[in-house]
């Protein structure tokens, strides 16, 4: 699903619990990381998340936690398929805004983790 596709279905979504159990679902079709990889723990979240980048600029990535998986899912189709000197360029946290997720203090500081970790690829 693309993050233009999710945005869309998150605005139709008005209870705000509701919007985590639809992020949660999307953390279930997150692709696994390919086997024999060296992943990237991303620091800052309280849960663990790892991130794997591809030559072809594929993004796979993986949580253990059902909403964190979510958010990984939501992150990564920003930038799936887009170099890293394009992503450098894009306004990852303000686009995470605009999905008007309400998240805890934790949960946020591993989506400033998670995105850092991608500007600075």
């Amino acid at each position: 699903m693309t993050f233009a596709e999710i945005k869309n279905i998150l605005s139709q979504i008005p209870d705000p619990a509701e919007k985590l159990e639809f992020v949660m679902e999307l953390g279930k079709d997150l692709p696994p990381i390919p086997v024999g990889v060296r992943a990237f723990e991303v620091r800052g979240c309280a849960s663990r998340v790892d991130i794997y980048r591809d030559s072809d600029n594929n993004y796979f990535g993986s949580a253990d936690s059902a909403l964190v998986r979510g958010i990984v899912a939501v992150i990564l189709s920003m930038v799936r398929g887009k170099p890293v000197d394009e992503i450098r360029k894009m306004n990852l946290a303000g686009q995470f805004a605009d999905l008007k997720l309400v998240l805890g203090t934790g949960r946020m500081n591993g989506v400033s983790g998670i995105i850092s970790f991608l500007e600075s690829l």
